[in-house]
């Protein structure tokens, strides 16, 4: 998708309804692995930890060299559990759905070390299911597009497992914040309501040289906290800076959770465009 910012109205709305309906009828057949653990030090994690450091493979049948979508799920990361967009499931390529730890048993960077490690046991293990390390877009709604951000943008975090952001194909947020997460304010005591930036916001850590980027979001006067302008502002930002292929999506009509169904199209269209 090449343009840089659209509203989809109700003629495209028709052609995301004709695509789900399309897709409903003969979906391609997956093998599912599930409760994968990814961290290398999983044996030192307590309970809780072991049981959330963990992630299921969807794998397509007869599919060689595939894209992956690693999708981490929302819930302001105080909860939520790894589960599959079941649409993805019907395209012919692999997802990967991970799970992490939560605060405030946790801090937020745990969090995001979490999100890192699945990536890079995604990366590093992919091709043992038959799919492409070099075609992963990392993804995910709400809390999971913020984890999903924040290590796309800000290198330490992949760093630690010998990676870098520029070694995945995209990212495809839906929803994420961009301003510091409202669970890591929560931390700092810094009121809900009141936005913060440090190096906790995807937008502090602006690069020119991040992977692609399809930034989705719901309709700006129905969505969650000024989600929308969070994204408009990091989209506007990264142009500013000079990165070169990074769109945003609204979805008119649509709040923080009805976003998501409308936002698979675009975002099916982006893992094709950005793995070929």
């Amino acid at each position: 998708m090449r343009q840089e910012r659209l509203r989809i109205g109700v003629g495209v709305c028709l052609i995301l309804l004709s695509w789900g309906a399309l897709q409903a009828e003969a979906p391609p057949e997956v093998t599912i692995i599930r409760d994968l653990p990814y961290r290398t030090d999983h044996a030192t994690l307590n309970t809780e930890g072991q049981a959330r450091c963990r992630l299921d493979v969807a794998i397509p049948k007869g599919q060689k060299n595939f894209p992956t979508v690693i999708w981490f799920h929302g819930g302001g990361l105080v909860a939520g559990d790894k589960h599959f967009p079941e649409p993805l499931l019907k395209e012919g390529i692999g997802v990967v759905t991970a799970g992490y730890r939560l605060t405030p048993g946790v801090p937020v960077t745990t969090c995001l070390d979490d999100a890192a490690a699945a990536s890079a046991w995604v990366h590093r293990e992919i091709g043992k299911y038959g799919g492409s390390s070099e075609k992963i877009v990392i993804s995910g709604h709400s809390a999971g597009g913020y984890l999903a951000m924040m290590i796309g943008l800000d290198p330490q975090w992949l760093a630690k497992y010998q990676m870098e952001p520029s070694q995945f194909a995209g990212l495809a947020p839906f929803s994420g914040q961009t301003v510091t997460h409202v669970a890591a304010r929560a931390e700092l005591k810094v009121p809900r309501m009141q936005p913060l930036i440090n190096e906790l916001a995807p937008l502090y850590h602006l690069r020119k040289d991040a992977p692609p980027m399809l930034l989705l979001t719901g309709d700006r006067e129905r969505e969650l906290m000024a989600r929308y302008e969070e994204n408009a502002y990091l989209w506007r930002m990264l142009k500013t800076v000079g990165h070169p292929d990074v769109t945003l999506i609204e979805f008119p009509g649509t709040d923080h959770g009805s976003m998501v169904t409308p936002g698979y199209a675009p975002l099916m269209e982006f893992v094709r465009r950005v793995t070929n």
